[in-house]
């Protein structure tokens, strides 16, 4: 379920569940009388309870709103139902519900401008990349792996063939591009010298390549594939090597496909 717990009046209201009621409220495909959007920020006040019994009045035609909404009762199914399957704004504030306003609004119109390109295009495709991006780089928070990269280190298998590759090649962008080898190749493809002292760095420090290079890895390893099959499991055994976070993937999985399928 998109939602774990109940959101509104007397609701549980944990914040990843309130974003995405919040978000949802604000997609709803069909006028219903909001007077204004709702801030995506998790924080469940007056005016997000008077959007959940407007809704419930106006739509779900409730006899009783009760200004709550539930996983599996009318309203969460009714409100589904009229979403507008897009990624707004609002959409991936919801599904990135770990991450920060400021950084989500940077990435919001370069995932808008690259996904087309590289054909991540269907509602499970999308979905099933941005939980992996989400997982990775916690809600967009982090475009490079926190630890040193020491422990690349003459990885020849990376590429670390050079004393230093393992922290000057360390995991950068929304999937953790690592080793010399690939940034190499990346390099190559975007026509830029990667390698060049500092360079590398590139990958992480702007949000165009860091999430182009996420897509770029998701189209070398034919990620698109076992989106179509639904398959969280490959995908992830293809992006980790394991299945580390794999419940956290769901979570993300489930928040996307609540509002794209």
């Amino acid at each position: 379920m998109a939602i774990k717990k109940s959101v509104g009046k007397l609701g549980a209201n944990h914040i990843l569940d309130a974003k995405v009621i919040q978000a949802s409220l604000n997609s709803i495909s069909i006028p219903y009388g909001l007077p204004q959007k709702l801030i995506v920020d998790g924080l469940v006040g007056k005016k997000t309870i008077e959007a959940i019994e407007l809704f419930q009045n106006n739509v779900v035609r409730l006899v009783s709103p009760d200004g709550c909404v539930n996983p599996n009762k009318k309203t969460h199914a009714v409100i589904k139902k009229y979403l507008s399957k897009k990624i707004t704004l609002d959409v991936l504030l919801a599904i990135m519900g770990h991450g920060e306003r400021q950084k989500i609004e940077v990435f919001y119109p370069q995932i808008e401008a690259l996904l087309p390109r590289y054909k991540v295009n269907t509602p499970l495709r999308k979905s099933h990349f941005l939980a992996q991006i989400g997982h990775e780089s916690l809600s967009l928070i982090y475009t490079e792996e926190i630890a040193t990269g020491q422990a690349y280190e003459g990885r020849v298998d990376l590429g670390n063939t050079q004393k230093g590759d393992g922290v000057r090649f360390k995991g950068r962008g929304l999937i953790q591009l690592t080793g010399r080898h690939n940034y190499t190749e990346y390099g190559i493809y975007i026509g830029i010298e990667l390698l060049a002292d500092g360079q590398e760095k590139l990958i992480s420090i702007s949000p165009k390549y860091a999430l182009d290079v996420a897509l770029w890895f998701w189209n070398k390893r034919k990620l698109n594939n076992y989106a179509d099959r639904d398959d969280l499991l490959a995908i992830t055994r293809r992006v980790n090597g394991g299945y580390n976070g794999l419940e956290d993937r769901q979570d993300y999985l489930n928040r996307a496909k609540f509002f794209l399928l």
